[in-house]
């Protein structure tokens, strides 16, 4: 009918269908009640929706009255001179009035309703929302609040999803608590407090990993604290270089510093201090190096902090290389195969093609990936250099591992072969920490965590030699309490390094191993005899050894310490010892060296993140005091950025 000509208006019939409607409406709802009044208000779209559950009851009755108001009125205006006017607001009289022509005509064209646009109030809080508030909720660190303000002036932006090319990809953060529950660690104890008439001897292994320290790092600038377990206080204070003195016998791989001093959260216990320098190797002496990478490409490793980081560090690593270094690659995702040949460092742009060429996606067959990296070593064994598988993964070895005890023993007759493994891992949100470390011990190699390209580069180019070059296999350390002097002992750290008594002596039995220039540290809080701090009451019926008369020998000594190790080609540990005598200790902090303190102050950042009950009100505040006066010289800032971690911590 829009496109035809409109009959003649007739007056008259238009009242007398306004009439009928009208006393049809009035007769359906004469009797019920109508409601609040304030429904039959003009109000615009916005209104109405926020309205629009008020008076629910009505809405049969409404849906009735409306429809056949509706209808009539349709059947009017269709034979009238209006039909080609669009009315865009209607109003609902109280009570029936007739509408003539001439105000019909009169009636001007209403705008369009205007969007609703987003709530003052959500607009003002955006806007009053600064950025440190927002992080608190753990967005992705490249999306800001005002950001998001500035894409989203009305509702309907803010429904949209904003690009992922928009930000970036480097600078993604995972979301507090996502990782919690799938990453894995191995679990232990803390060390307990031991009496030395019961028990005068203490044995672990070496371990010169880092993982933890920088998972830690990774956890907490994604505003969450890390699970205990994941917190390794050894790997935290081994992270940090130390100015130990080297061994002056270029026959022995090491040699021992000693230091007591004052414990900083007890003043009635003392700090033992055991600090042990590896030698650096000079590089005209370098050994060759064959390495293969084992590269995870499963699904799992499709994220910006995992495939991408590792393709990156692997870059890195090839400037810390020889050009006469050889280097291959080996992916697995599903099922294992050889993405590069050895080929020579000299030709670089080869294997950065083929880094380039690794694509992450499908299932994890890690088994079969390390049998085909082994193999492929084997076939390229240097008998006089360096042979070493380095495992990249997020340690998601889901798919082809029957038994991973199985997988562990086989790592662990390779090494008997000379082909080490060391591990290095990404990622969190899958992070098997527990097989990770498992194979890099069984392999003879050690365990670092990425979590960012200034850590790769830490690992690879900064400290290549000792991720590298193995000097000394197999270290491991036992220390021997005197009773006429120590009450009580306890280790801190190194839970799950630590070996039986009998251990010690047996060459059967695997222990860490010690990187060119690598610095190991352990830390013991002793209880002197004469303390007020003993906390184990003495055996009623004695004790199984007798402390020595204090005439002896031994009177001046805290202990004895004893270190076993095997060079690298060799199967027959070799032993070097020394007493702990007075002669180390010093009364006041102030008077111990940076490295000791600085130690220590990491152990109780580590201590409090592990929840210990043996920190005696020492806090966060109190390890960035300790941590500040002992920074020493810092030449790559790592001293600095541990203080501003342990901060954020005290935040979270």
């Amino acid at each position: 009918m829009r496109q035809g000509v409109p009959p003649a208006h007739d007056v008259q019939a238009e009242e007398r269908a306004i009439a009928s409607a009208m006393q049809q409406f009035s007769q359906k709802n004469a009797p019920r009640t109508q409601g609040n009044a304030f429904w039959l208000r003009l109000m615009n779209a916005a209104h109405a929706v926020l309205h629009h559950n008020q008076g629910a009851f009505m809405k049969k009755s409404y849906k009735v009255a409306g429809g056949l108001c509706a209808a009539t009125l349709i059947i009017a205006l269709l034979n009238s001179t209006m039909l080609h006017q669009e009315v865009q607001s209607t109003t609902v009289a109280s009570a029936p009035s007739p509408i003539s022509a001439p105000l019909a005509e009169a009636m001007p064209d209403l705008p369009p309703a205007p969007v609703p646009t987003q709530d003052a109030s959500m607009e003002s809080i955006l806007k009053n929302i600064e950025p440190s508030a927002m992080g608190a909720f753990n967005a992705p660190q490249t999306i800001k609040p005002q950001d998001l303000a500035k894409k989203s002036p009305s509702r309907k932006p803010v429904m949209a999803a904003a690009p992922m090319q928009d930000y970036e990809r480097a600078d993604y953060a995972i979301p507090h608590g996502y990782h919690e529950e799938r990453d894995q660690f191995p679990s232990a104890s803390e060390h307990p407090l031991t009496l030395v008439k019961e028990e005068a001897v203490s044995t672990f292994s070496v371990d010169v990993d880092t993982a933890s320290y920088a998972f830690l790092r990774a956890s907490l600038n994604n505003h969450s604290i890390p699970p205990k377990d994941a917190v390794r206080i050894e790997e935290m204070i081994n992270y940090f270089p130390y100015d130990y003195a080297p061994p002056k016998d270029k026959q022995e791989p090491f040699a021992p510093t000693l230091s007591i001093m004052p414990t900083p959260w007890n003043k009635d216990t003392k700090l033992l201090h055991i600090g042990i320098k590896g030698h650096e190797i000079v590089p005209d002496h370098k050994p060759r190096s064959n390495l293969v990478f084992l590269i995870d490409t499963s699904g799992s490793m499709d994220e910006p902090n995992k495939l991408p980081l590792l393709k990156n560090s692997m870059k890195l690593l090839l400037q810390s290389l020889e050009p006469e270094d050889s280097v291959a690659i080996v992916t697995y995702a599903g099922s294992a195969g050889i993405a590069l040949e050895p080929t020579k460092v000299r030709e670089k742009q080869v294997i950065v093609n083929a880094i380039e060429h690794c694509y992450a996606g499908g299932g994890t067959a890690g088994a079969e990936g390390i049998k085909q990296a082994y193999a492929l070593a084997e076939r390229h064994f240097d008998k006089d250099g360096i042979n070493r598988i380095i495992l990249a993964t997020d340690g998601d070895f889901n798919v082809g591992i029957a038994d991973p005890e199985a997988l562990k023993d086989y790592v662990a007759k390779k090494r008997t072969q000379g082909i080490f493994l060391s591990v290095l891992g990404f990622g969190q949100g899958n992070y098997h920490d527990t097989m990770m470390q498992s194979l890099a011990q069984n392999g003879n190699g050690n365990a670092a965590y990425i979590d960012r390209l200034n850590e790769a580069r830490k690992v690879l180019v900064d400290e290549a030699s000792s991720t590298l070059y193995t000097i000394a296999k197999d270290v491991k350390i036992q220390v021997e309490f005197n009773p006429q002097r120590v009450a009580e002992y306890r280790l801190i750290g190194y839970e799950t390094r630590a070996l039986r008594r009998e251990d010690f002596n047996n060459d059967a039995v695997d222990a860490g191993e010690i990187g060119a220039g690598h610095s190991v540290t352990a830390l013991y809080e002793i209880t002197p005899t004469e303390s007020k701090a003993r906390l184990i009451d003495a055996s009623r019926y004695g004790s199984p050894t007798d402390a020595p008369p204090s005439t002896t020998d031994y009177a001046d000594e805290y202990g004895f310490l004893k270190i076993r190790y095997k060079l690298p080609q060799q199967d027959t540990s070799r032993l070097m010892s020394t007493p702990i005598t007075r002669l180390k200790e010093v009364k006041d902090n102030k008077d111990a060296s940076d490295d000791a303190r600085f130690a220590a102050a990491v152990a109780a950042f580590g201590q409090l993140m592990r929840g210990s009950t043996m920190m005696n009100g020492f806090s966060y505040a109190d390890v960035i005091a300790l941590a500040q006066q002992a920074k020493g010289r810092d030449p790559f800032g790592y001293r600095a950025e541990f203080i501003e971690l342990v901060r954020l911590a005290q935040l979270l």
